[in-house]
């Protein structure tokens, strides 16, 4: 039987970029691909009840069957397909046996280096396997090791039937990284008391508080005419960029903010002399306070229209995704059973709010609470992702421990 690390080198050689651009879904071919050739093909290996390949969102499920007679909430979990907005073309995993906490060569002909000085989370890793990059593209672990995790232990139930369990079902979705999967989950097709998105990082995550999330955009509107007769007429929408950035608190950026402190983040910006765009997303744990931040944002343009005396920038704001806790602190069963099941195997749970989110959040409010689990990645979205084969191998025993009744 294929191990958990070579099905994760296999899964993660396969570039599954999403596309924020694309009007498909999924936003690329690519995942299509991932999930009809190879990921349902496996579960059906595995030797799951049931699976199927949903052609209108996206999503492979899988259920595997309740093996007792005992009562057993049905349990989910959950993973994604795409990887981020990184080169994600010809990726090259690689194995670090026994890691001894010194710097990592990721390339040696381009003298690319993962180094401690600039991850100190290295440090927890000695002793530790890791998988890295070749340093020319991301990892994909974000999240295919939580894929072959859940695949792992579902495969380990089946071999295992003296596990006594519920009903278990899986569910692999597109487009997480651009925000747009889980809009298009279908909870009917999911029928479970809770589920999990295995999409944390670090051994011991156990998230169940996300942001609340809007994305705001800024259109700009300008004069443009000659330098040489430009007093009194020309309006620059690079200047009125700057303008409106600076209105905005200086202090409430990423790179300025921790733990469940929000912020406002300049994501892109396009200008010329009369006309421009800005994108921003908005982000709070607190729901009151994340309504203040958007009326804030909201109140920086008229601010800016008002300085002119004239409209020079159109502002709006969008709602993308909520704090999950919001309804997951009415339905603790699931997180507490998590907890059971990490203490269960030797780890204790580190139940920080996530500053993102995750298709968690979005499932949640459709009905299902749905927290989150660590997968053993760190450094996600670049060059210096890795993944830790050790964490991964407690990730599956946490899921197994999870679905195991006889607790």
């Amino acid at each position: 039987m294929e191990s958990i690390v070579e099905r994760f080198v296999r899964y993660t050689s396969i570039n599954t970029r999403s596309n924020e651009e694309s009007t498909t879904i999924p936003s690329t071919q690519s995942q299509v691909d991932f999930a009809t050739n190879v990921l349902v093909p496996d579960l059906k290996a595995i030797g799951l009840d049931e699976v199927i390949y949903n052609r209108e969102n996206g999503f492979v499920i899988g259920t595997l069957n309740a093996n007792t007679d005992e009562k057993a909430p049905a349990i989910g979990f959950i993973a994604h397909m795409d990887t981020a907005d990184y080169n994600a073309e010809n990726i090259k995993p690689r194995i670090v046996e026994n890691y001894d906490g010194s710097d990592i060569c990721l390339n040696e002909e381009h003298q690319i280096y993962t180094r401690r000085a600039d991850f100190p989370n290295l440090k927890n890793y000695i002793g530790k396997s890791l998988v890295v990059t070749d340093g020319l593209t991301l990892l994909g672990g974000d999240d295919k090791a939580g894929i072959c995790e859940i695949m792992e232990a579902l495969a380990y139930l089946v071999a295992h039937p003296e596990i006594k369990h519920g009903k278990i079902m899986c569910a692999f979705g597109p487009d997480e990284e651009i925000g747009t999967g889980a809009d298009h989950f279908d909870v009917k097709q999911f029928p479970v008391d809770y589920a999990y998105t295995i999409d944390g990082e670090s051994l011991g995550q156990l998230e169940y508080e996300t942001f609340n999330a809007a994305g705001g955009t800024v259109t700009l509107k300008g004069v443009s005419v000659h330098t040489g007769t430009a007093k009194g007429i020309m309006i620059n929408c690079a200047k009125l960029a700057m303008q409106f950035d600076a209105l905005l608190p200086g202090a409430a950026v990423p790179e300025h903010t921790c733990g469940r402190q929000g912020f406002f983040m300049l994501m892109s910006m396009e200008t010329q002399v009369d006309t421009g765009k800005m994108n921003y997303i908005i982000r709070d744990h607190d729901k009151e306070l994340f309504e203040a931040k958007k009326a804030f944002f909201l109140q920086a343009g008229q601010t800016l229209n008002e300085i002119y005396g004239r409209e020079v920038c159109e502002v709006s704001v969008k709602d993308q995704y909520y704090n999950m806790y919001d309804v997951i602190k009415d339905n603790m069963e699931c997180v507490n059973v998590a907890k059971a099941a990490m203490e269960k195997a030797g780890i204790t749970p580190l139940c920080d709010p996530i500053r993102g989110g995750t298709d968690g959040s979005k499932i949640s409010f459709m009905g299902i609470p749905t927290p989150n689990i660590f997968t053993g990645v760190e450094n996600l979205h670049g060059r210096h992702e890795f993944a830790c084969i050790d964490d991964m191998k407690k990730a599956v025993e946490i899921i197994v421990n999870i679905v195991n009744i006889e607790k």
